[in-house]
């Protein structure tokens, strides 16, 4: 493939520049093919929200950082999208935090998951969990390849940040006990819903900020992060974050008769 320019004062470049990452991921063999369905959705989702982090987000990235840290055995669940779009972030977090990587797909094949270990690792990772050659457990509420888990990884954790979920699975981890984060910019999913903490944003602007957040936050005691986590309500988060659709939407409605008017005004057609 050959890779597009795209001009810096492009008014897209940032949604097209992730947009090649998530193609060349494919081109990979990171990111599956629903994959790139998958990421047209959650754009889609981001133009709903404004395409930025929210005051909302960020209260929610600080909750998730505090359950992170406050963990006995965090473990954090990697696909192809994660992996295509911010692997250097994951790296950094899973190391800030002491949780494990584990890759765990869906459309599995071999090469799938021999390429995303391969881009793990060459952003600094050293084990990564959950492979073929691993010992392999069951989430017994799960039907799909998704139902194997790391014994080590996943199937020990109390805390599992698990980003682009899908719903089936965010239910089967609650259901045998799980405290479950997770990055979705739909808060109307099953996954958004059914998960402890949710942080509504694009994957690629909350990571980096968890990071940051995680290296701030670390100094933290125990007591102290469990508290901020307490004091998080996933409901009211996800409540809120359909307003912000909604109020996004109605300010949106009103600009557009004023981007008309201006267009009009400028055209000099005879």
């Amino acid at each position: 493939m050959t890779k597009i320019e795209i001009p810096l004062n492009h008014p897209r470049r940032i949604s097209l520049e992730t947009r090649e990452r998530v193609i060349e991921g494919h081109e990979s063999n990171i990111v599956a093919t629903a994959g790139l369905l998958a990421h047209g959705r959650g754009e889609a989702f981001d133009y709903l929200i404004g395409e930025k982090t929210t005051e909302l987000a960020e209260h929610a990235i600080r909750a998730a950082v505090a359950a992170m840290l406050s963990a006995d055995h965090p473990v954090i669940s990697v696909n192809g999208n994660v992996c295509s779009l911010v692997p250097e972030d994951i790296v950094k977090l899973s190391k800030i935090c002491n949780a494990p990587l584990e890759i765990n797909l869906f459309y599995y094949r071999k090469e799938r998951e021999d390429a995303i270990k391969r881009a793990l690792m060459e952003v600094g990772a050293k084990e990564i969990l959950g492979t073929h050659d691993r010992p392999s457990a069951i989430i017994p509420e799960l039907s799909s390849n998704r139902r194997k888990v790391d014994p080590n990884g996943i199937g020990a954790a109390d805390v599992i940040l698990v980003p682009l979920e899908d719903g089936d699975r965010t239910e089967a981890l609650k259901a045998i006990g799980k405290f479950v984060i997770t990055i979705d910019l739909n808060p109307m999913s099953r996954t958004a819903i059914h998960s402890d903490i949710t942080i509504v944003d694009n994957i690629t602007r909350a990571l980096p900020l968890m990071v940051e957040k995680a290296r701030d936050m670390k100094k933290l005691a125990k007591d102290e992060l469990r508290k901020i986590t307490r004091g998080f309500d996933n409901s009211e988060n996800l409540a809120m974050s359909v307003q912000i659709i909604m109020k996004h939407l109605e300010e949106s409605a009103n600009n557009i008769g004023k981007l008309r008017t201006k267009f009009k005004a400028g055209a000099n057609y005879k």
